[in-house]
């Protein structure tokens, strides 16, 4: 059976997505979502309200976020995402429990590591004769800063066109402005999430160019529980190719827009899944489970 009312990806302005956490829960429910992940990057400030906006909205919050890990794969190419994989965990606990306090307690090292890691850019830029201020970056984010603020202020200056040219030009990968960010490996991001409760997807795989076969046998490796095989950029018949590959490993699989707002996956919801594959504690939260 097939099911189109489950989401599990999505960013609000706790990061890099345009509307605020009720507008995407609302968003979210007027698209026919009955199961909901907010997943912003590296930080799950926004759990408490999208929990509760989920249940104002009639949906099952499924509390999540999209941390930036180590490749555990070389590209075959050049990849969309270079330098970084993006693993999604969930907790389907209860938030207060201790344990997924500990675990929230080990994102925010992560998110407050992203300021230092702005100054250091914005101070590179500087010195590059753009005259871009660290305060009015962050200025832009209400939790985890990183570089599409950078890219907004940098067209709000003036100093670029649009968001994608200050990544061609100044601060992408390997560009002029580019400072690393200290990313954990994938292992060490499941096993920090597994202590929780928790079990990970690996976002958007076909950002990362590797061959299916061979990234099936790290992620079981690392002990990832699921694959985003429907992901709002994959095309139908690499959609079928993740799927089969997983089933045929034993893994789960799962389903998110990746909705950022008008300019990034503009609709959520409305991506159908095989609902026997999805992974048991999101089944268990649907209605019709």
């Amino acid at each position: 059976m097939w099911s189109s009312d489950v989401d599990l990806h999505s960013h609000s302005t706790y990061s890099d997505g345009h509307h605020a956490v009720d507008e995407v829960a609302r968003r979210m429910a007027a698209e026919g979502a009955r199961v909901w992940s907010l997943t912003d990057h590296d930080t799950t400030r926004g759990w408490e309200e999208a929990q509760t906006a989920a249940a104002r909205h009639g949906m099952a919050f499924l509390a999540g976020v999209e941390l930036t890990c180590q490749p555990a794969l070389p590209a075959r190419q050049a990849a969309l995402r270079q330098g970084s994989w993006h693993l999604l965990a969930y907790l389907p606990g209860p938030l207060e429990a201790p344990r997924v306090k500990a675990f929230r307690a080990w994102v925010d090292g992560m998110t407050e590591a992203r300021g230092p890691r702005m100054e250091a850019m914005v101070e590179r830029l500087n010195e590059l004769g753009l005259p871009v201020q660290a305060s009015a970056v962050i200025a832009r984010a209400q939790g985890a800063v990183g570089r599409p603020h950078l890219a907004e202020e940098l067209v709000a200056m003036g100093a670029v066109d649009s968001v994608q040219e200050a990544f061609d030009v100044w601060i992408g990968n390997g560009k002029p402005g580019h400072v690393e960010q200290e990313r954990p490996t994938v292992a060490e991001a499941v096993a920090r999430c597994t202590a929780a409760g928790g079990f990970c997807s690996l976002a958007h795989p076909s950002y990362y160019d590797v061959e299916t076969e061979a990234l099936m046998e790290v992620l079981l490796r690392d002990g990832v529980a699921a694959v985003e095989a429907f992901h709002g950029s994959h095309a139908d018949a690499y959609r079928h190719e993740l799927w089969e590959a997983a089933t045929r490993v034993g893994l789960s699989v799962t389903v998110g827009s990746d909705h950022h707002g008008p300019d990034h996956h503009p609709r959520p919801g409305h991506r159908p899944v095989i609902t026997r594959s999805l992974p048991d504690a999101v089944r268990s939260l649907r209605p019709s489970a």
